[in-house]
């Protein structure tokens, strides 16, 4: 049976996200969070953003997930692709790219090492560094050389924009419109890769430059941005209701057999791949945490998903903390108290 949050857990959820609004970590927050079986909870506190008055976030606000995009998006897709044999996890990228001429080092890294962030890939990506070249994007990354031996950990974006290339492709349909297509079989209506038009229901995050309007409706990530807002790492917009609804999903897929596919994929992925450091390690493109218990993903905007496999639990956070910079370490406190929380057995 899941086990349910308790009062007291609530208690300090809510102490904790007031205390970060409070210090100016972001303007507002929903956490969402309860059982593959349960009602969701949430907790809200603070406004979307100044720009929005007094409005504040509800559960379906709309926020930038960045990071989350690639458990969210490119993940699950990985994982319908491997069911209808489009995709082979230990074979080669190049295979599921348009063909290539002269040496492609970094399309020798296979569909597992890009989503165990074990590729070698070159941690820096710079796709404004490819404008006016002839030769098409897949390509140009392909050709860029190594950084890591095969094998060696390093959290990296490249290889996932190279997988929604790759998505792209062999599927014969924008990622896009696949991503569209997924969500609303999983029956996530609110799940979608930008723009947004600017509402008081799509929080802003950040202001690049003093006295611009701020980034509101489309991706905050550079490069999703120079791809239209549409990558395999970046792009998703999402409500903390729609997140509730696909943790539930995932966790119900993971111990019940009669969704097969998602649960198989589901298992599959939470085995351990690399060492990340003492205590976490990665799986298919998830953290996972509390001896193999707990998955998890952070977005940088200021968001995350956790799974507790063992007990049913999920907990969610939605957050624009970029809105006053870089988030990931003043949010951090919020953060490990998510993670203590819903790995308590």
């Amino acid at each position: 049976m899941p086990a349910p949050f308790t009062a007291a857990d609530a208690a300090r959820l809510k102490k904790s996200l007031q205390s970060v609004i409070a210090d100016g970590v972001t303007p507002g927050s929903v956490i969402v969070y309860g059982t593959a079986d349960g009602t969701p909870e949430y907790l809200s506190a603070g406004i979307v953003a100044p720009e929005c008055g007094d409005e504040a976030p509800t559960r379906h606000t709309a926020y930038d997930i960045a990071s989350l995009t690639k458990v969210v998006a490119t993940w699950p897709l990985v994982g319908r692709a491997l069911h209808d044999g489009l995709l082979d996890l230990d074979e080669p990228l190049r295979d599921f790219l348009p063909a290539m001429n002269g040496e492609t080092p970094s399309a020798e890294a296979t569909v597992r090492q890009l989503l165990a962030h074990t590729s070698g890939l070159r941690a820096s990506t710079r796709l404004d560094h490819y404008r006016g070249a002839e030769l098409p994007l897949h390509e140009l990354m392909c050709r860029e050389p190594l950084d890591d031996a095969p094998g060696t950990h390093r959290y990296i974006n490249r290889g996932y924009i190279l997988l929604g290339l790759a998505l792209a492709h062999i599927n014969d349909q924008p990622l896009d419109e696949l991503a569209a297509a997924m969500w609303e079989d999983l029956g996530m209506p609110e799940v979608t890769y930008g723009p947004l038009s600017r509402s008081h229901q799509v929080a802003p995050t950040e202001q690049r430059i003093p006295g611009a309007p701020r980034v509101w409706g489309v991706a905050h990530d550079d490069n999703a941005a120079l791809l239209g807002g549409v990558a395999g790492h970046a792009g998703v917009f999402a409500t903390p209701r729609s997140l509730a609804q696909y943790a539930q999903r995932l966790l119900t897929a993971y111990t019940d057999q009669t969704d097969t596919d998602l649960g198989e994929w589901t298992r599959v992925s939470l085995v351990p791949q690399a060492a990340i450091e003492p205590g976490l390690d990665r799986g298919l493109s998830w953290v996972l945490a509390a001896g193999g218990r707990v998955a998890y993903h952070h977005g940088f905007t200021g968001t995350s998903l956790y799974l507790a496999l063992d007990t049913g639990r999920y907990l969610v956070i939605c957050t624009n903390a970029v809105y006053h910079g870089n988030a990931r370490t003043r949010i951090a406190p919020l953060r490990a108290l998510a993670l203590k929380t819903t790995s308590a057995t």
